[in-house]
């Protein structure tokens, strides 16, 4: 393999979805062995590899013939063993990132996953305590968020000064591990009209303001809070754009990032040891063996993967 080039453990994900013809499609993409030293994680691959891709497989389940469209036991255990065995490649230097196509939840948990999400699993295996959080990427504009799989009744009560700040760094160090050396980040309110001055409540006063303003105490800097409404405007002007928006919740931040472009958006695990990148969307069991799936979010996935392995290796 070449020294010049990343490595990245690619992982097909869920075995029932539409992840092993992702990553079929990926392989045959024009100049992709020039991008990167690819590690093909599988125990069956459905598929013939291009000569230039090492095939990694693992000792574990052995694959049954998987039931397309079923989230079940089999492709959840499956799923967790492939994650692992990527996720053991970057932290042992032989990979420098990794990259797996889309994961179904049901069958993860069915697999034996108990932890929140996929997110604090990889922290768990890696026996990571520090601050993580999703973080999703659309082309050139990136977004965090202070809290994420919990009821909407709940935000309110579980933003502090110190996530927010914790959520400004994380994205700050991300984005410059993908590259860009000075992000300019912009900060969501939490309430309509940004609280308007407390009348339509006071979060932005008490805890967002005072989180942007420890984050510049640890050296970086964000602008806001400024009204959600508007944030995202504000962040893809040409002229005075932002490369990264903090938001308080779930889908503050995901319903712009998906309307403005469903099929491209990534995501990556912010914050943990080793980079790690997916596509934003789903294993989308309703088109499995149709030979219709988009790679465009695949694509983009891939390529920071490759980024950030780059920095990665180079620290």
């Amino acid at each position: 393999m070449s020294n010049t080039k990343p490595t990245i453990a690619l992982f097909t994900g869920d075995p029932a979805g539409i992840g092993p013809e992702l990553v079929e499609k990926l392989l045959l993409s024009p100049d992709i062995s020039a991008q990167a030293n690819i590690i093909l994680l599988g125990q069956k691959i459905a598929f013939t590899p291009p000569p230039f891709v090492q095939i990694h497989s693992w000792s574990g389940i052995d694959s049954p013939a998987f039931q397309p469209s079923h989230a079940g036991q089999e492709n959840g255990q499956y799923m967790l063993e492939g994650l692992a065995e990527g996720a053991r490649l970057v932290a042992s230097g032989k990979a420098d990132a990794l990259c797996f196509a889309p994961l179904n939840k049901t069958a993860l948990r069915l697999g034996g996953m108990h932890s929140e999400d996929e997110l604090r699993w990889f922290a768990e295996l890696l026996n990571f305590e520090g601050v993580c959080g999703e973080l999703n990427v659309l082309e050139n504009l990136w977004t965090a968020r202070v809290t994420s799989h919990v009821a909407l009744k709940e935000v309110s009560h579980l933003l502090t000064a110190e996530k927010v700040a914790e959520a400004i760094v994380m994205i700050d160090t991300a984005l410059k591990n993908s590259g860009k050396a000075q992000p300019r980040l912009a900060v969501c309110g939490l309430n309509p009209h940004n609280g308007d001055n407390g009348n339509f409540g006071d979060e932005e006063i008490r805890i967002i303001t005072p989180g942007v303003q420890l984050a510049a105490q640890q050296g970086v800097r964000a602008e806001g809070p400024f009204p959600a409404d508007t944030a995202f405007v504000r962040a893809i002007r040409k002229n005075d754009g932002y490369d990264g928006v903090i938001t308080m919740y779930h889908d503050q931040g995901q319903i712009a990032m998906k309307l403005m472009g469903f099929e491209k958006g990534v995501t990556v695990h912010g914050g943990l040891p080793i980079p790690i990148t997916t596509p934003a969307h789903g294993t989308a069991y309703d088109i499995v063996g149709l030979g219709k799936a988009n790679i465009g979010a695949m694509v983009n996935a891939f390529d920071l993967a490759c980024r950030m392995g780059i920095t990665h290796r180079n620290r």
